[in-house]
């Protein structure tokens, strides 16, 4: 199975993609997926789309890419996390 190159992206790049980055790499370990997580801001990620597979980001974005992009604001709030992280699985399976 290809490594997935994962995009972690919130406003400034530092304090809440940390958060979701621990979660998906313990995600990808519990389920035995490869990926390359790449921390960035949100204002970076046009320069990943050619390369990408994930977007996961805290930031709000209207861009269009072409990878999925999942919205995982509920790793702040703590509200959703577990349908955030089916979300991210699946896309990883995909």
């Amino acid at each position: 199975m290809k490594t997935k190159k994962v995009l972690v992206a919130c406003g400034a790049g530092i304090a809440t993609s940390t958060v979701v980055n621990s979660a998906i790499e313990e995600m990808a370990k519990e389920n035995g997926l490869k990926v390359n997580l790449v921390q960035i801001k949100i204002s970076e990620v046009g320069s990943h789309k050619d390369t990408a597979d994930l977007l996961v980001t805290t930031a709000m974005t209207q861009a269009d890419f072409p990878f999925p992009v999942i919205n995982a604001r509920s790793f702040l709030t703590g509200i959703g996390t577990e349908q955030t992280k089916k979300e991210i699985l699946e896309a990883l399976k995909a």
